[in-house]
């Protein structure tokens, strides 16, 4: 059936998805803060900025305004950086009409209070609706090309999934449900960090077998916080942990492995960042992540060497060979 989604966020996952959901029946309107962005949007029915070469869809609606976006929109999907997600949900509660579904598309930790999105999103609109976190192995650009993609539907409210897995689901993108929202969030969270350094070891030359060692100690990392946490291991062995994390680490469309890969390059992070609009939120999630860490007495060894590269307290060959030279200990987790 056709439903009305609102769309927050009209960066590369926000537009592709308002372009996935339209195509598959849905009347969209896609809200962004910035009025020039969302005119050039409305004039060219292209997203230059940050999906240059899709169409949008004649049923996606750009605006400026959060009320017009939310009006009766049964479905608001949150695709804000992480850093931007409190203030805009904060902003928009007030218009989040009565019964809709709120799914939460970010993939990151806030810094400061160390939160999980789903939580940011719970605590803003006093835990008033259902929140679906939707995570796993999906580049943007692919998704608007209609290319095959499986990603999770996660949450603690079994009818929440089911309608998110029904309304969301079209002939390229093939949904699977979870009831472990911790493992889903703390896995597409800590991926990103992992692949800043798969870019640092792809652009120091370093050879495919440091990129397979570094993934799958990545994975053994990720997979403990989550854990500590209260997440299940089979997820994070599964497409919003494994899965993403071997696309972010490997594939050319990645943010963070291109910050890794710059930094290995020589560039300063501040003139990387400050080159592309679109945002890596390894750079932030990695101390959110190690406060998490900490607070649970967790270790994060690969988390730890690049928020040293990522501060300009070390350089990236140090970072990689302080991993190498760590003490050598069983591989298998115990506990």
């Amino acid at each position: 059936m056709t439903r009305t989604v609102a769309v927050l966020g009209a960066g590369s996952w926000g537009t592709a998805l308002s372009v996935h959901l339209s195509r598959v029946g849905h009347d969209v309107r896609l809200w962004a803060r910035d009025a020039s962005l969302v005119a050039d949007v409305s004039a060219q029915r292209v997203n230059d900025v940050y999906l240059p070469g899709v169409r949008l869809p004649d049923r996606v609606e750009a605006t400026n305004s959060l009320a017009d976006a939310l009006r009766d929109a049964e479905l608001v999907v949150s695709a804000i950086p992480s850093h931007g997600c409190r203030g805009v949900i904060r902003a928009a509660a007030p218009s989040i009409a009565r019964g809709a579904v709120i799914v939460s598309a970010t993939k990151g930790l806030e810094v400061g209070s160390m939160r999980r999105m789903s939580e940011v999103i719970a605590e803003e609109v006093k835990a008033a609706h259902p929140i679906v976190v939707l995570s796993g192995p999906s580049f943007a650009i692919e998704v608007a090309r209609q290319l095959p993609t499986a990603t999770l539907a996660a949450s603690a409210d079994p009818g929440a999934i089911a309608l998110v897995q029904a309304e969301f689901r079209g002939p390229s993108l093939r949904l699977y449900g979870s009831d472990d929202v911790i493992g889903v969030e703390l896995g597409g969270a800590m991926k990103n960090i992992i692949a800043i350094a798969a870019g640092v070891v792809e652009g120091l030359g370093l050879g495919h077998n440091a990129l397979a060692a570094l993934i799958t100690r990545g994975l053994a990392e990720l997979t403990r916080l989550a854990c500590a946490c209260g997440g299940r291991r089979e997820t994070l062995a599964g497409l919003s942990g494994l899965g993403d994390l071997v696309l972010t680490c490997t594939g050319s469309l990645s943010r963070n492995r291109h910050v890794g890969i710059e930094l290995a390059r020589g560039r300063a992070l501040p003139e990387i960042l400050a080159s592309t609009k679109m945002i890596a939120e390894g750079v932030l999630t990695t101390g959110a992540a190690l406060e998490l860490g900490a607070r649970h007495g967790i270790e994060l060894p690969i988390a730890t060497q690049m928020a040293e590269v990522l501060s300009g307290r070390s350089d990236v060959r140090t970072a990689i060979g302080a991993l190498m030279v760590r003490p050598q200990r069983a591989e298998a987790e115990t506990g």
